[in-house]
């Protein structure tokens, strides 16, 4: 057995390509979920913010300065990406209980 078939071999039993696809889809959604965020919902909270400008919203506490407004964001952008995984999970994990029985 050569050193190609060996790796072609062991590509096709660690499904390696459908993980390589894999991740390149979930970077891309990363990003959209990203400008979903950045474009669509921080806009509208901005609103709700001092001066409408949450990307340089900071809190100064003494020579401290808190950048709260990137942080939210952030934990949006968190937030959704987790509830994505978990309805992503729950359907899996469904399916793979319909088919043990």
């Amino acid at each position: 057995m050569g050193f190609m078939s060996e790796f072609m071999e062991f590509l096709q039993e660690y499904k390696i390509i459908g993980l390589a696809i894999a991740f390149i889809i979930g970077v891309a959604a990363s990003a959209l979920v990203k400008s979903f965020v950045d474009n669509l919902v921080m806009p509208v909270i901005a609103v709700l913010i001092p001066g409408g400008a949450w990307k340089t919203a900071t809190v100064i506490i003494g020579p401290m300065v808190i950048g709260w407004g990137p942080f939210l964001s952030d934990l949006i952008y968190f937030i959704i990406v987790a509830l994505v995984v978990f309805i992503v999970a729950k359907k899996v994990l469904k399916m793979d209980k319909v088919t043990k029985m």
